[in-house]
């Protein structure tokens, strides 16, 4: 917790080429849905692909939030098929991200992954992703039109049926929700210990949690910190994972 009484969370970063130099970034939406979100205090956790010291800093924080990116998981970390030529990915976020999610839901730490960590969540827990979904030939377009305005790519795309009794249901008090869709891969095997939160109408699997976890443990393949408190399903989410962080900060004696 910070000295403000904010619950310290942190936001994982991805890596970019920017001229010479390579840099950890972080989009200024997610640290803005932490802030007017969650209600807490947001801190970069840069993906350095090193050993991190990880139990320093789950000791410091009351969160994490594993962000979306225009990266995706290497597919030897789920045996799956070589990527396509030109696929991005981001080798030292998943060296990151990988053993900082397992070990941050094994200490109680609240956890909440958006898109590619909720694909990140996945593979931790021995599932596998659709590289290319439109590919598959049994689901909906859920990629946007890259050549769209923002507000038309996050806009609303679809409605999600959420799971009864869930953690998202909970949330929400309501058997059904609309969401945007930004993204080309999703789940194919849902990994083992993750069960369904939402299903998308062509049956995918949009948001899972994790069954046995200490604290909130909860990935969504859509973008609920795209204007997050324009819209009330996505505000639900955020404040029960700020919630959850408020709690375990109070637990903490630091």
């Amino acid at each position: 917790m910070s000295q403000s009484g904010l619950p310290l969370i942190g936001v994982v970063a991805c890596n970019q080429q920017i001229g010479l130099h390579p840099f950890n970034i972080v989009g200024e939406k997610y640290l803005l849905s932490v802030v007017n979100g969650a209600k807490g205090f947001p801190l970069v956790i840069p993906s350095l692909g090193v050993d991190l010291p990880i139990d320093a800093i789950l000791a410091r924080l009351d969160g994490i939030l594993f962000t979306g990116s225009p990266s995706n998981v290497e597919p030897h970390h789920y045996q799956g098929p070589i990527s396509e030529d030109g696929t991005h990915h981001d080798p030292k976020r998943d060296a990151t991200t990988l053993p900082l999610i397992k070990a941050a839901i094994d200490a109680g730490i609240p956890v909440f992954g958006i898109c590619r960590g909720f694909q990140e969540m996945n593979v931790v827990f021995g599932g596998s992703l659709y590289q290319k979904l439109h590919d598959v030939g049994k689901y909906i377009e859920h990629s946007e039109d890259k050549k769209a305005p923002l507000d038309v790519q996050y806009g609303i795309s679809h409605q999600v049926n959420l799971v009864a009794g869930g953690l998202l249901h909970d949330a929400w008090g309501c058997d059904t929700a609309e969401v945007n869709s930004v993204h080309t891969q999703g789940v194919e095997r849902l990994g083992e210990g993750l069960q369904p939160e939402a299903f998308a109408p062509d049956g995918l699997v949009e948001a899972f949690s994790v069954k046995d976890a200490k604290n909130f443990a909860l990935g969504v393949q859509w973008h609920p910190e795209w204007k997050v408190t324009e819209n009330a399903f996505y505000t639900a989410i955020f404040e029960a994972f700020g919630q959850a962080c408020r709690h375990h900060a109070a637990t903490q004696v630091r």
